[in-house]
């Protein structure tokens, strides 16, 4: 069996802080030599969606004040046509805008958009993978060869590969395909509070060096968001991608105007799912890990803001009549949804495992989704068999 899945102290400083703040990372040396030889950091973005936009904004305010990193971030775009006849790769060099998936917000004048894959990551050293997942498998094979030297990465990818032998988290695929280290950074983040610099947090899980992860976090702070290290990638990740099974419930409750009290009850068991699950398969994940802004704190965010939510609730007042695909062309303009895929192969895996009964919740998420059941059964998931 191959499943491709998307499953699997308020910190506020004054401007004067805001200075101490960077000088506080600014003596961290860079991790390795670029590809050219200097001696400074290079980094390059893969992916240019509303996430990935926002995601080279917070690394190109970053790379401006730090001195081991060079000022320019490159951000690999897949090339569109906008309505207007003009490249979005052209537009976004020419206005410093992602028209499409953030507009209104500038990326910063370091930030370079660049069509070609290989030319945009041939000098840098580091990566940030931030694709739907549904494309990281061919973007791994493409640059399979043309990483090389001591490169590190980090995934905001939120998915898994699952294969018969057990589950692959992405960032253990950019590992295998690139045979390079990779972090994970999840967090409460809807990416459009961000871009507009309301405060928020988020988690690096980190595999081997913590000096690497403190890297990554100081690429990624401000002092609007606040990013902490963790010792767990898988915790990280999971978290980060099943937490949107949780979300497609919280909106079939909205939809159906269930109250506050079920949509609570509701996120809970599906914490509860998500822990339980995570530690079946990784026997490694922490508990502590459920408590960071990558668990407690996102199940929350995306239950009440994210766009699974939202689509499910269009789902539910439709009473199940109008399709998911059908509502994620209209909703979400060219963004993917990865609750219902999420879900799918979650039950998939269930399934292939004998876990269904150990996990009503998230196997009602996937009959409703698919239409055997109705929405109103959210609210009965331990009446009925998988």
């Amino acid at each position: 069996m191959r499943i491709r899945s998307s499953f699997f102290s308020i910190f506020l400083l004054s401007s004067s802080s805001s200075r101490s703040f960077f000088s506080r990372f600014s003596s961290l040396s860079a991790m390795s030599p670029g590809a050219n030889g200097d001696l400074k950091s290079r980094v390059t973005v893969v992916g240019s969606g509303n996430w990935g936009s926002v995601a080279a904004k917070l690394i190109a305010s970053n790379a401006l004040k730090l001195p081991s990193f060079h000022d320019e971030v490159r951000m690999w775009v897949f090339e569109e046509v906008l309505p207007n006849g003009e490249k979005l790769t052209d537009v976004i060099n020419k206005t410093n805008e992602n028209v499409k998936y953030l507009p209104g917000i500038k990326l910063g004048r370091n930030v370079v958009a660049d069509p070609d894959l290989e030319n945009a990551v041939k000098e840098a050293n580091m990566l940030v993978f931030v694709t739907p997942h549904q494309f990281m498998g061919g973007i791994c094979k493409k640059l399979k060869g043309k990483v090389t030297g001591e490169v590190e990465a980090i995934s905001l990818v939120k998915g898994m590969e699952v294969k018969k032998e057990g589950p692959c988290m992405i960032s253990t695929l950019i590992s295998k395909e690139l045979g390079i280290n990779c972090c994970v950074l999840m967090g409460a983040n809807i990416a459009n509070e961000i871009a507009v610099e309301k405060f928020s947090e988020a988690t690096v899980g980190y595999r081997e060096s913590r000096e690497i992860a403190d890297t990554w976090v100081q690429l990624f702070s401000t002092p609007y968001f606040m990013v902490t290290p963790v010792h767990d990638v898988e915790g990280v990740e999971l978290c980060g991608t099943l937490k949107n099974v949780v979300a497609i419930a919280a909106g079939f409750v909205d939809g159906l105007e269930m109250g506050n009290n079920t949509k609570a009850a509701i996120m809970r068991i599906g914490l509860r799912e998500m822990r339980a699950l995570s530690k079946l398969l990784f026997p490694s994940v922490k508990d502590s890990t459920f408590f960071e802004s990558c668990g407690v704190a996102d199940v929350i965010t995306t239950c009440l803001g994210g766009r699974n939510r939202r689509v499910a609730e269009a789902f539910a007042q439709s009473g199940g009549k109008r399709s998911f695909d059908e509502l994620e062309a209209e909703m979400l303009q060219g963004q993917k949804l990865q609750g219902v895929s999420t879900a799918r192969e979650v039950y998939e895996v269930l399934n292939h495992c004998g876990w269904l009964e150990m996990f009503p919740l998230f196997s009602t998420v996937h009959q409703i989704c698919t239409g055997r059941l109705k929405p109103e059964a959210i609210v009965h998931y331990r009446d009925h068999k998988a």
